[in-house]
């Protein structure tokens, strides 16, 4: 007696294979074996919004063998990933081999090992309807968006366009993030902080000014204020009034779910969406571990539950007395809440190692590269997770001079607890505590320095991909298995391009949000956008009806597109030209990007009476080290930025370091940059070998 298991790709299925054992065939579909056609809209509006699903091209040999495997075997249960879109592919799989679909055949595992195949195939079910027409209404949306408005935008733009329900709202948060930065204007203000030591200590600490004596708050907004503070400190003594002592705890980061691995693995490992999404997928699919075999090593990817088997947090705490002490172990249940916007889908846990006694260390034995970068943020926060609260004693200190009241704070930890494992990255950059000497009330203090400094307020910081993927989370905008795709798609529009690591919003991208905004603001509303995801939701959870749904949506949808094509007749919408210094050696004018099959160039704005057109370089300003020439900005085949000599490869220069505007004091070459803030200015010309911290004052 045969039985046949049909998962999505090969990897899973030599894993399952592995622990099915005899009597068995696992096979795997390659993803989607069926969809909406490519060409049409394949949505039937006049009949409930029929959708007319195709077989995909390029599958047919898959197909062939599928069914010719069905028709062979005794049993055929189908094993799709445990969500919306590993139902649907169950569903049409099912279709195309003439399976009954509430028959006992769907089997799902939370996790590629012995226990979790065990367990899913212990427990076959009928496919989960809601859980697919959720999937289907999903798709139907996005296609009814999508085949809709896009032709408006080629009408009225230009061709390869497109617009989607959560694309166009990620390029609307970007944009309207830039207009703020170019709105903001930039308040001076000053700090002025003390440096002391106590009286029979050379230890130095650093206190700012932040109030009178009277304890009125001070703002000193320019240098003449600040002058008259420093004038009145002149000859001060610098007093300790007041010692305020305390205790706090630190808990650790939950566990990570989709959206919080990807903004994790973009912190600390420079990781993309997309690339955090490919290397997960390897990790639960299964690798190849030393001693261990093939298994999966992590619980599924795509999940916004922060729900914790049992015996993984038992398995955690197990491994933490062993290796830690009992004292690092929490002592109590945590129970952690959700950020998204959404209810979290409780279906499959958050993302975890299957076997949490199985360190990084030994992973990297056998798995290298992105799996195994991946593999060891994701077991550090799980363990961490379970591990005890950080403890500190803090203390704070007011320090009277003249008429004016100056401030310390710092911290000692007493026991690290989690931290002696992991501690969550920052987006931004957090104030600076340090441990301070030891003071008591009354001391006279020893003043070194007193270091007024000029400041400025700062706009709001442009997204990362990290802070893009929090903002949509947090606003209920798409799920889980969305944010990489739609990143990618906004990015190979050209709506945005990453400099650095920031997203920015291009011309296209601004001239696009503009016009939804002025024709669809529905579309891109983000209340809008979360409502209709709450929507899916609903239907998920067999409490909507998704035909109804989609017509709620879409007969409102269509009297606006009717309104924008009327309202629009004959208009065109021009995207502005991108003047570039770049002079056109055939007619003298200034040089224009411009967007082509092949990606931008530049091209004579004489056009067609000039045609001269060139590769686009764009430029840093700075000078190559080696023979003088232009350092200009390169991309390596990974998407990674870097900065090459306009003369390669004539000449061999090339740096990961940013080019600046400062020349070296010592040869007068272009000063790289090494590092994030706290990094350093650094001359790259052969024998020179100056550098500084980057913070440190010129001169």
């Amino acid at each position: 007696m045969s039985k046949l298991v049909i998962v999505e790709s090969p990897a899973k299925a030599k894993t399952i294979r592995k622990y099915l054992g005899d009597g068995y065939d696992v096979t795997a579909s390659m993803g989607h074996i069926r969809d909406l056609p490519k060409s049409q809209l394949g949505i039937d509006v006049e009949h409930g919004y029929a959708p007319q699903y195709i077989n995909i091209k390029g599958k047919e040999k898959v197909i062939k063998e599928l069914k010719s495997m069905a028709k062979n075997s005794d049993e055929v249960f189908l094993a799709t990933d445990p969500d919306r879109e590993g139902e649907a592919i169950s569903w049409h799989l099912a279709n195309l081999l003439g399976l009954d679909p509430q028959a006992q055949r769907r089997v799902t595992f939370g996790e590629i090992t012995k226990k979790g195949i065990t367990q899913g195939m212990a427990s076959p079910r009928a496919i989960d309807m809601n859980l697919f027409n959720a999937q289907q209404a999903r798709r139907i949306l996005d296609r009814l968006v999508g085949y809709k408005l896009s032709p408006f935008l080629w009408k009225k733009v230009r061709r390869g366009l497109s617009a989607g329900r959560v694309q166009s709202v990620a390029v609307r948060l970007i944009v309207d993030r830039e207009k703020e930065i170019e709105a903001f204007k930039p308040e001076e203000y000053w700090n002025i902080d003390a440096v002391l030591c106590p009286p029979a200590s050379s230890k130095k600490f650093t206190a700012r000014l932040f109030s009178t004596a009277a304890g009125k708050k001070l703002e000193v907004k320019n240098e003449q204020e600040s002058q008259t503070i420093v004038k009145a400190l002149e000859g001060a003594a610098y007093t300790v009034q007041s010692i305020t002592r305390g205790k706090r705890k630190k808990t650790p980061a939950p566990p990570f779910i989709t959206s919080t691995m990807q903004q994790e693995a973009s912190r600390r490992l420079g990781f993309t969406a997309t690339r955090t999404m490919r290397a997960a997928q390897m990790l639960y699919e299964g690798v190849d571990v030393a001693g261990q075999g093939t298994m999966g090593l992590i619980t599924y990817m795509r999940t916004d539950s922060l729900r914790i088997a049992e015996e993984a947090v038992a398995a955690a705490k197990d491994f933490i007395t062993d290796n830690y002490g009992q004292q690092y172990v929490c002592a109590y249940k945590r129970t952690y809440k959700s950020r998204s916007a959404t209810a979290a889908q409780d279906a499959h846990e958050a993302v975890r190692p299957t076997n949490p006694a199985l360190t990084p260390d030994e992973v990297e034995k056998s798995v290298t590269g992105d799996a195994a970068k991946l593999y060891r943020l994701i077991w550090s926060r799980f363990i961490a997770s379970q591990m005890s609260d950080c403890q500190q004693d803090t203390v704070s200190v007011d320090i009277a001079a003249a008429d004016y009241l100056f401030r310390a704070s710092g911290y000692v930890v007493t026991f690290d607890g989690f931290t002696a494992l992991y501690e969550e990255a920052t987006d931004e950059k957090e104030k600076k505590e340090t441990a301070l000497p030891p003071l008591e009330e009354k001391d006279v203090l020893k003043l070194k320095e007193l270091k007024p400094e000029q400041k400025f307020t700062q706009p709001p910081a442009r997204y990362t991909e990290a802070t893009l993927i929090r903002a949509l989370e947090e606003n209920g905008i798409g799920r889980p298995s969305t944010y990489a795709p739609i990143i990618t798609t906004i990015i190979d529009h050209d709506y945005v391009e990453r400099e650095q690591k920031k997203l920015v919003p291009t011309k296209l991208g601004r001239v696009i949000n503009d016009l939804m905004m002025e024709q669809f603001p529905d579309i891109i509303d983000i209340t809008f956008s979360a409502n209709m995801e709450k929507n899916l939701d609903q239907i998920e959870n067999g409490k909507s009806d998704w035909h109804k749904t989609i017509d709620d949506f879409y007969q409102g949808f269509e009297k606006n597109l009717q309104r924008a094509e009327e309202e629009m007749k004959d208009k065109k919408v021009k995207v502005p030209d991108e003047e570039t210094d770049e002079v056109c050696e055939l007619c003298g004018r200034k040089m224009v990007i411009k967007s082509g099959r092949y990606g931008k160039f530049l091209a004579c704005p004489g056009f067609p009476e000039c045609k001269n057109t060139k590769r686009l370089v764009k430029d840093t300003g700075g000078q190559c080290p080696k023979c003088g020439s232009r350092v200009l900005i390169r991309h390596s085949k990974k998407g990674r930025v870097y900065y090459g000599c306009e003369k390669n490869p004539t000449c061999d220069f090339m740096t990961w370091n940013e080019p600046t505007a400062e020349k070296c004091p010592q040869c007068g070459s272009t000063l790289f940059k090494k590092g994030g803030k706290n990094g350093i200015l650094l001359c790259e010309k052969e024998g020179c070998g100056y550098s500084r911290p980057a913070q440190e004052q010129k001169g």
